[in-house]
């Protein structure tokens, strides 16, 4: 069984507080974009083993997709073993929820290997366990995410928006930098009824002009390439630009395709060393 396991960008990032559980409290709209690694399930006879083609990502237990296999075996007493391909095209902690896109196509992926029967609800009950963004990547499409990311309210689908992702060669500890967050420090906030509203009404323009990430604050001050990326997007004609969850990736919103693909072009010529990529929006695969 093959699926395609989609990346995330973050519209807007908002830190409401801190939680009893020692947790932030979030708000965000997340939206997935066509970026994607390729996870190949095959039922074996017993055990999991994980195979990836980037030698800087574990295949065992520490592998997140390791966890959600290992996760479902145990939840519903599965005899049978599973090997998990993952073919790797979205960056390494680069702020795009590349792990935990990964472990969502394994739970969706062993529902259907395995005959679980498992509803949408369940699966995001499962998600849950294993990690904040896991939940919003087994819906994907674009959607409101409150508690500490796993509390998912489904959205009207943004209208088609084309990206350039810039990912410098940095490994950035979301922990880290939730840490280091100061709400003292956060310049402005997002207004996430305005962004919402603005991808209910389709408006591009609006959208863009509502990009805000509280988690700038740290990550721009401890890594200054980030702000110089997100400065050199906007020089080279993005809408806008943001950097994506805790970072380091930042993303710009074009007028369209042609114009992306010249924005990255010029860009790979004067970055050495970063990826550097076009991507779209997506919509969600289903209305649950």
């Amino acid at each position: 069984m093959e699926l395609d396991a989609t990346a995330k960008i973050n519209l807007t990032l908002d830190i409401l507080g801190k939680r009893p559980d020692g947790y932030h409290e979030v708000e965000m709209v997340m939206q997935a974009i066509e970026l994607h690694d390729v996870v190949v399930l095959e039922e074996t006879g017993e055990g999991i083993e994980v195979v990836t083609n980037h030698p800087g990502l574990p295949g065992g237990p520490s592998n997140i997709a390791y966890r959600a296999a290992l996760l479902i075996k145990e939840s519903f007493g599965i005899k049978s073993g599973v090997r998990i391909q993952i073919s790797k095209n979205i960056p390494l902690a680069a702020g795009l929820a590349g792990g935990s896109t990964d472990a969502a196509a394994v739970l969706k992926g062993l529902n259907s290997l395995w005959e679980l029967g498992l509803s949408y609800e369940e699966l995001l009950a499962q998600a849950v366990l294993i990690g904040s963004d896991v939940s919003f990547c087994i819906r994907g499409g674009t959607a409101l995410a409150k508690g500490r990311g796993e509390v998912i309210t489904p959205l009207p689908d943004a209208p088609e928006l084309w990206l350039v992702l810039v990912k410098p060669p940095l490994d950035v500890s979301t922990a880290q930098i939730y840490r280091g967050f100061d709400p003292a420090r956060v310049a402005g906030r997002p207004d996430t009824r305005m962004m919402v509203s603005s991808i209910e009404r389709g408006d591009k323009a609006g959208i863009a002009g509502g990009l805000a990430n509280v988690l700038e604050s740290v990550t721009l001050s401890e890594y200054p390439v980030v702000g110089q990326i997100k400065k050199r997007l906007e020089q080279a004609g993005a809408l806008r630009a943001l950097m994506s969850g805790s970072g380091p990736t930042v993303f710009g919103i074009t007028h369209d395709l042609n114009q992306a693909e010249e924005i990255a072009a010029g860009l790979k010529k004067e970055m050495e060393g970063m990826f550097i990529g076009v991507s779209r929006t997506l919509r969600a695969d289903s209305r649950n």
